[in-house]
């Protein structure tokens, strides 16, 4: 099961156009404690420490919406861990009847880090930023 990855102008993209947030897609940030100076307008934190304990209701609560973004800080070990846990509890709690259409699990390719040095001064896209947290290098 590879995992697939979305860009950030890709995922500005699908924000910006007429797609409703949590119908037509949901952003899932995983972040911990490193959430806090700012967050993709209409994301979902389901912290990765808890994802275990919430990915079967986030399943079944998404179970119609057809995009599934999930990133962490760099996407490189809590997002992508998280996607594929989605993935597999997915396949395992909703039978073929069970959803409308099929569901892409996605991956924000370098995370909310590259996300918001892209876009952290565009209000549609971002959200509570916070100059101060972010002054300090993450690359």
């Amino acid at each position: 099961m590879s995992t697939k990855y979305i860009t950030s102008d890709e995922l500005a993209e699908i924000i910006r156009s007429d797609k409703v947030p949590k119908k037509d897609y949901l952003v899932v940030d995983v972040r911990d404690d490193d959430y806090i100076g700012g967050n993709i307008i209409g994301a979902v934190n389901m912290p990765s420490r808890d994802f275990l304990m919430n990915v079967d209701n986030l399943v079944k609560d998404t179970k119609e919406v057809p995009i599934m973004v999930f990133h962490c800080a760099l996407s490189q070990v809590r997002g992508p861990k998280a996607a594929r846990i989605y993935k597999e509890t997915r396949q395992n709690v909703l039978s073929e009847t069970d959803s409308t259409s099929p569901t892409q699990v996605l991956v924000l390719r370098d995370g909310f880090t590259g996300f918001q040095s892209k876009f952290k001064d565009d209000l549609k896209l971002v959200e509570n930023w916070d100059k101060d947290i972010w002054a300090s290098d993450w690359n």
